[in-house]
C-alpha cells in the first residue's frame, strides 16, 4: 500500500462507525441492567464481539496486501472448499436454535454458510466475466449462473437456515441483471417475490401486483410469451400462496404468516416479537430512553436483542434520531460500495462488489423490515452491528476483498 491517497478511507470509517454501534448496543442488550436476566454464556457476547472486531480489523488491513489476481484465480478452489465445509456442517455440524448451521473447529464454531457467501460471490463473478463473449443473455450462461448460486442455497435450506438461504437468492436476479439480462425478463425473475409478499398480506393485493407486473415486463420486453409466462406465474402463485395458507402450512407456520399481518392474533405466542419489537423501537420516541435506559431492552421483553433485533435497542435507547442515523450509515455505506464499482474498470471487480453490496442491502432490508413488522420475521442479522463473531468476520473480509479490489484497480489493465 504505497499510495495511501488513493485508499477508500470513507468506506472504511463507516465500517468502524457500524461495528463501534453494534458494539455500545451488544453492551446495552448484554452488560446493562439486563444481564441478571441473562445466562453468564450471553453475558460474555461483548467481549467476545470485541475479539472477532480485533481480528476483523487485523484482516481487513492484511487483505490490502493480497494481490488481487488472487481473488479471481482461486475463486473456484474457494467455492469448492466452501461446498465442502457446508456438506461437513451438515453431517458433523451443531444445531443452534433449530439451525445445523455450525462447524466446531476446536474452541472455534464457524458458521459455513457465512464463508460460502464470499466463495459464491467470488466463483459466479468470475464465471460471468472469464471471456468476453459470455452474457447472461444466453440461456446457458444464465442457467450455469443460477446453479453457481443454487447449489449453496439449497445446502443452508438442509441446514435449515431459511434466511441465509433468501441472500443466496438475492443474488441471482443482480448478478444476471448486471451481466445483461434484458429488464423485462430482470423483472420477471423478481416478480414472484413481490407478488407472493402481498399475496400473504391480501390475495387482491398479489393479483393487483400479478396484472400490473405483467404489464411492465410486456411494455420492457414486447414478447407475448414472456408476458402469457408472466401472467400465469403470478395468477398460479397468488393462488399457492392461499392454497399454503389454509390448506398445506401447520397451525404453527400459519400463526407466524397471521401473526406478520395481525400480531394481536396471538399476543403470547406467534405475534410475541413483533409486538415487543414495535414497543421498543415506539417507545423510543424522537431522541430515546437513553443509554441503557431502555426498558423493553432492560427488562428482556426483547427475543434475541443482541443479534436479530438489535436494531430496536438502538430504537428505544436512541430514538428516530438515533435510528434513523444508523438507517442513513447503512445506506451511504451501501451508495459509496457501488459507486466503486462503477469507477471500476474490470469486469471482475464491478461484479465482485455489486454482489456484496447486495448481500449487505439484503441484510439491512430484512432485518430492519422484521424489526419494524414490514416483513415477516425472517431472522438475518443486521451486518456490522449484531453479535456474532463468523458474520463479522466474514462481512469484514467481503468489504476487505471490495476495498482491495478498489485500492488496486490501476493493477486490473495487465490482465483480464
Amino acid at each position: 500500500m504505497n499510495n495511501f491517497g488513493e485508499y477508500n478511507w470513507s468506506l472504511t470509517t463507516f465500517w468502524v462507525g457500524l461495528v463501534t454501534i453494534g458494539l455500545i448496543s451488544i453492551y446495552s442488550a448484554t452488560q446493562g441492567p439486563v444481564a441478571q436476566f441473562l445466562p453468564a454464556y450471553i453475558q460474555v457476547n461483548f467481549y467476545k464481539q470485541l475479539i472477532s472486531f480485533g481480528l476483523a480489523l487485523l484482516l481487513l488491513i492484511g487483505l490490502q496486501y493480497v494481490s488481487p489476481r488472487t481473488f479471481r484465480e482461486g475463486s473456484y478452489i474457494f467455492y469448492l472448499l466452501g461446498i465442502v465445509l457446508m456438506v461437513l456442517t451438515l453431517l458433523i455440524g451443531r444445531e443452534v436454535n433449530g439451525a445445523k448451521s455450525w462447524l466446531v473447529l476446536g474452541p472455534f464454531n464457524l458458521q459455513s454458510s457465512e464463508l460460502m457467501k464470499i466463495a459464491t460471490v467470488l466463483a459466479v463473478s468470475n464465471y460471468l466475466t472469464s471471456q468476453r463473449n459470455i452474457s447472461a443473455e444466453n440461456l446457458k450462461t444464465a442457467l450455469t449462473t443460477v446453479l453457481i448460486i443454487l447449489v449453496p442455497t439449497i445446502l443452508v435450506f438442509l441446514q435449515n437456515d431459511s434466511g441465509t438461504a433468501i441472500i443466496f437468492l438475492a443474488l441471482i436476479p443482480v448478478v444476471l441483471f448486471w451481466s445483461g439480462l434484458p429488464y423485462g425478463i430482470s423483472l420477471f425473475i423478481i416478480s414472484p417475490a413481490i407478488i407472493g409478499y402481498l399475496s400473504i398480506i391480501s390475495w387482491y393485493w398479489g393479483l393487483a401486483a400479478a396484472v400490473l407486473l405483467t404489464l411492465l415486463v410486456f411494455i420492457l420486453q414486447r414478447r407475448t410469451w414472456l408476458t402469457f409466462t408472466s401472467f400465469a406465474t403470478g395468477i398460479l402463485l397468488v393462488i399457492g400462496v392461499q392454497v399454503a395458507l389454509f390448506q398445506v402450512l401447520q397451525p404453527h407456520q400459519r400463526a407466524r404468516i397471521e401473526a406478520f399481518t395481525n400480531p394481536s392474533f396471538d399476543p403470547q405466542g406467534a405475534g410475541w416479537n413483533i409486538i415487543q419489537a414495535k414497543t421498543a423501537i415506539g417507545s423510543g420516541g424522537l431522541y430515546g430512553k437513553g443509554y441503557l435506559e431502555g426498558t423493553q431492552t432492560q427488562l428482556r421483553f426483547l427475543p434475541e436483542q443482541w443479534t436479530d433485533f438489535i436494531f430496536c435497542v438502538i430504537g428505544e435507547e436512541f430514538g428516530f434520531v438515533g435510528a434513523g442515523l444508523v438507517v442513513m450509515m447503512l445506506i451511504g455505506f451501501t451508495i459509496m460500495l457501488l459507486r466503486a464499482a462503477a469507477n471500476h474498470k474490470h469486469p471482475f471487480a464491478q461484479l465482485v462488489i455489486v454482489s456484496v453490496a447486495t448481500i449487505y442491502f439484503t441484510h439491512f432490508f430484512i432485518n430492519i423490515g422484521s424489526a419494524t413488522a414490514l416483513i415477516p420475521v425472517i431472522g438475518v442479522p443486521l451486518p456490522f452491528i449484531s453479535y456474532g463473531g463468523s458474520a463479522l468476520i466474514t462481512n469484514t473480509l467481503m468489504l476487505g476483498i471490495c476495498l482491495n479490489l478498489d485500492f488496486h484497480k490501476r493493477q486490473f489493465s495487465i490482465y483480464r
